[in-house]
């Protein structure tokens, strides 16, 4: 061996040395765009250090000492001067390379985070966050990164319309999607059931409208809406965050709720839940509500865009089709004309015509390429959402489309270059962007607030990840399920009840005493609790547990029976407490169920039933949220058939008014019976 080769094969053990001691890329979602790793790691002193006086870079700064005390329990310092080992430093510099959404973060012995915008700077400080989390210190890995989204829009629309979503989740929702860089929420504000589930009849198809109206004050649905100023708060709270609101009034069709307060308006010929585009009172109704909601200085709607929905009319006739397309052309303009960006669904390949559409500076959301063919709408020169049915919708519990999305399979095949069967150019520069959707498409189904969002966690950690890297996603599928349980779902934000990160007994209180206060509000999916009894008479209507979402009871207010109500259902075991004795319970529950084990032995397993669709009065039926004591299924004519859900995330917070003596309550995050 020469001398040459020897000192090759010196240089290259030394160099592969080096490599190995270099952090590899961390984990958070969305991956990284691209990482330099560095040897060591970063401690925190406890301080941000500004750059500047700006008000941009303190706003962000704030943020991020907020939510680092609420995720660590220790409070940063902002502060202006020189750095020091140990601190945070944030600064806006102009940057071309970072567009709006990038930022630049080296992590030595200080961390910078540098960004063009306090867009750019927020969504660093998430990274901050999350790198942060996953080490009992808070040490960071040293090394450097400039991250840049492939794309702009990276969002998701969720339908309050079908089922009510109050006010205080949507805020959380915000949150969770900020800490994964997701920029947009679809609100879908307005829309109505299918008459097939409701005898074929539209004076009995649920329907609602989500925002108040003084225009139209019969209009929201009483007790299961929006305030004005509700709404508007929630817009300004998500802009802090750089989530863009998108408010959605869907018309011509889904329109159901108008059509009942101003019955001239529904078609006669299409059903009540299409508008007449041939009365002239439609137009009248429509101007009128955009109006109330974007004329003034400062309008109700806060944001840049607004949705005017424009989907699934009936295209039988040549003159119908022709109608839409000077419906959608109008509005288009209406709300341009009050400086918003139009956005709509797409349909004119569907409703095919000669009458043009507006088509400059128009945001069309393509879901399914026979309502829009994508690569004729961008001929068209709509910019394009990728939101493909067959990819990225949820409809919980109804048994098509997705209950969960198939996230390996959107991790191995989607982008938002991917519509339907149709493949773009990554980053095309008609793509905007990509999002996923919601649908509470059947009322009544038992599934709750709750339960949308555990479907909705896994779905939008993988679409942020997919609209944020695309193509350039790395981290293999199996190990980003195996980190993706390691961060939080926001800071402050714990949704889907978590109590631990591995299976353990949780909690345990050897005597529960009435009216007495746990540490935590609920546990989630999977879990097991149980207590010991030794029995008293209970009045009907005894509390065990209550928490700010759900009541169990040790006797129902429609039975005496063991139950729990949970956004209005209230659901019953076959099992009453005796009298008197001793009595060992276990509840169980999944996102599938809820079980009984009486003194070890399954009782009973309330899973998905398949029941006839429930009867109820329309406001009734709107406001389940908001009438907590006595829903439950009813099976009432034959016809179409409904899965009802009977789930439960087992409150904790405060114990009710109970005269037995209630001993051995142990709490489990896993399913102690199999």
């Amino acid at each position: 061996m020469t001398h040459t080769i020897r000192l090759l094969i010196l240089f290259l053990s030394l160099g592969w040395s080096v490599l190995a001691q270099r952090n590899p890329k961390p984990f958070v979602i969305p991956e990284l765009t691209e990482w330099q790793g560095a040897e060591g790691e970063f401690s925190p002193s406890g301080r941000i250090v500004l750059s500047s006086s700006s008000k941009e870079l303190r706003a962000v700064a704030e943020e991020l000492a907020n939510d680092y005390r609420q995720m660590f329990g220790r409070q940063l310092r902002i502060v202006r001067g020189s750095a020091r080992a140990g601190d945070f430093v944030l600064s806006l510099k102009p940057d071309h390379a970072l567009g709006l959404e990038g930022y630049h973060l080296s992590i030595t012995e200080v961390t910078r985070l540098t960004a063009a915008t306090a867009q750019g700077l927020f969504w660093g400080t998430r990274t901050v966050l999350q790198l942060s989390e996953q080490h009992e210190r808070q040490a960071l890995p040293q090394g450097q990164t400039t991250d840049t989204p492939r794309y702009a829009m990276r969002g998701l629309l969720l339908d309050v319309a079908r089922k009510y979503i109050p006010m205080d989740y949507l805020h959380r929702l915000v949150k969770v999607m900020a800490y994964y860089k997701m920029n947009t929420l679809q609100v879908h504000l307005n829309d109505n059931g299918f008459k097939d589930y409701f005898g074929g009849d539209w004076a009995q198809t649920s329907s609602a409208f989500r925002l108040e109206s003084e225009v139209f004050p019969n209009l929201a649905i009483k007790g299961a809406s929006y305030s004005k100023q509700e709404f508007i708060d929630f817009q300004e709270r998500a802009m802090r965050q750089f989530v863009e609101i998108i408010p959605e009034i869907d018309v011509p069709a889904h329109s159901l709720a108008f059509s009942r307060i101003i019955p001239e308006i529904g078609s006669k010929e299409y059903g009540m839940d299409h508008l007449d585009l041939f009365n002239p009172k439609t137009y009248e109704f429509i101007d009128a509500l955009f109006h109330e909601y974007l004329s003034d200085d400062k309008p109700v709607f806060r944001g840049r865009r607004v949705n005017i929905g424009t989907d699934e009319y009936s295209n039988a006739k040549e003159e119908v089709r022709e109608r839409f397309r000077y419906f959608t052309d109008r509005y288009i303009k209406y709300v341009q004309s009050f400086g918003k960006q139009a956005c709509l669904w797409g349909a004119l390949t569907h409703a095919y015509g000669k009458t043009p559409v507006a088509n400059q500076d128009v945001v069309m959301m393509c879901w399914y390429n026979g309502y829009a063919d994508p690569t004729e709408m961008k001929k068209q020169g709509y910019q394009i959402v990728s939101i493909p049915d067959g990819w990225t919708y949820i409809v919980p519990g109804a048994g098509y489309y997705y209950d969960y999305l198939d996230t390996e399979r959107l991790h191995k095949f989607w982008t938002p270059a991917q519509i339907g069967n149709q493949r773009f150019e990554e980053q095309d520069s008609s793509l905007l962007g990509g999002m996923f959707a919601v649908w509470n498409d059947h009322y009544g189904n038992g599934i709750t607030v709750k339960d949308i969002h555990h479907r909705l966690m896994p779905a939008l950690q993988m679409i942020a990840l997919k609209t944020w890297t695309a193509h350039s996603t790395t981290i293999p599928y199996a190990d980003y399920e195996r980190q993706r349980p390691l961060l939080s779902e926001a800071p402050g934000v714990n949704e889907l009840a978590r109590l631990a990160a591995e299976p353990a007994e949780v909690y345990s209180q050897a005597s529960l005493n009435p009216r007495s206060e746990l540490p935590y509000e609920e546990i989630g999916y999977n879990y097991t609790v149980s207590w010991d009894m030794e029995l008293a008479d209970e009045l009907i209507g005894t509390e065990l547990f209550r928490s700010a979402h759900a009541v169990f009871y040790l006797t129902s207010p429609q039975n005496g029976q063991l139950g729990f109500l949970r956004d209005g259902y209230l659901d019953t075991f076959d099992y009453t407490l005796p009298k008197t004795g001793k009595v060992q319970i276990a509840i169980q529950g999944t996102n599938k169920g809820t079980a009984l084990y009486i003194n070890g032995k399954l009782r009973q397993r309330l899973d998905i039933q398949t029941v006839y669709v429930p009867q109820q009065e329309e406001e009734r039926l709107n406001t389940l949220y908001q009438a907590p004591d006595s829903f439950s299924p009813t099976v009432y004519r034959t016809g179409k058939k409904m899965h009802y859900h009977r789930t439960l995330v087992f409150p904790l917070r405060r114990a009710g008014e109970f005269n037995s003596n209630i001993t051995n309550l142990k709490v489990y995050n896993y399913l102690l019976h199999k």
